[in-house]
């Protein structure tokens, strides 16, 4: 009878005596599920600079993202703009291609740079993103009442001096990370241009103002028609750190 009872108990016993020895012979409980991932994806979290309006910290964003190519190409590619990233190449001097490839159209905008397809560093084509969606296609909306289709410039990468003078510093343009904006055409054709309507009272001359205000708030140094002649028929924009300077 004594026997018949201890047998009973060690089969009813058996179940959780097998559990705990999978549990010791492992070293530690069976893993727990992952856990369900949280908050904004890191494409929503990419996409906010391009689309956020411009304030006090969007220049510290811009050089922040640029810094890292793998996040400014993210930024880039959230929201819908077209790079195709070079690799470095050391051209002799103070010139060189780092962090730079073809800006390619916006595709979550109207406007299109003119001429197309510039080399840039990448943290040049954010701020020029950025510039494009949050200050000339508005404002041209806002004091015309129509699209900006071409943003028109003189050009990008340039291994120059400042002002194409002999023995002046090396240019921002000799590592493709500045961009000359020359002016801009509105859907039903009408141009404005720096050379033409900067020194005037109407519109025209507010929209550039107000455009080369708000660059000085994305870009590191932006000069135009009040900085000197040099600079009388466009707008410098140079997407680099260090002190900011505006005129």
């Amino acid at each position: 009878m004594r026997a018949s009872l201890i047998l009973v108990l060690l089969l009813m016993l058996a179940p959780a005596l097998a559990g705990c020895s999978r549990v010791l012979s492992d070293g530690a409980p069976p893993p727990r599920p992952a856990p369900t991932p949280s908050g904004p994806t890191p494409a929503a979290i990419a996409a906010v600079l391009i689309d956020r309006p411009i304030d006090g910290g969007t220049r510290a964003a811009v050089l922040a993202e640029g810094a890292s190519l793998g996040r400014c190409l993210a930024q880039l590619s959230a929201a819908d703009v077209r790079f195709s990233p070079r690799p470095d190449e050391a051209r002799g001097g103070a010139c060189g291609l780092y962090d730079a490839g073809i800006l390619g159209p916006d595709m979550g905008t109207v406007a299109r740079l003119t001429p197309g397809d510039p080399l840039v560093t990448c943290q040049t084509a954010l701020a020029l993103s950025i510039w494009r969606r949050q200050s000339v296609e508005p404002a041209a909306r806002e004091m015309f009442g129509q699209d900006v289709v071409s943003i028109d410039h003189f050009g990008a990468y340039a291994c120059r001096p400042v002002n194409n003078t002999a023995g002046d510093r090396p240019s921002a343009h000799g590592l493709a990370a500045a961009l000359d904006f020359s002016g801009v055409r509105l859907r039903d054709g009408r141009r404005i241009t720096v050379s033409g309507d900067w020194s005037g009272t109407g519109p025209e001359a507010r929209f550039l103002r107000r455009i080369r205000d708000d660059a000085c708030r994305i870009f590191g140094t932006v000069l135009s028609p009040d900085y000197n002649a040099f600079h009388d028929d466009h707008l410098h924009l140079e997407a680099t750190g260090g002190r900011a300077f505006c005129r």
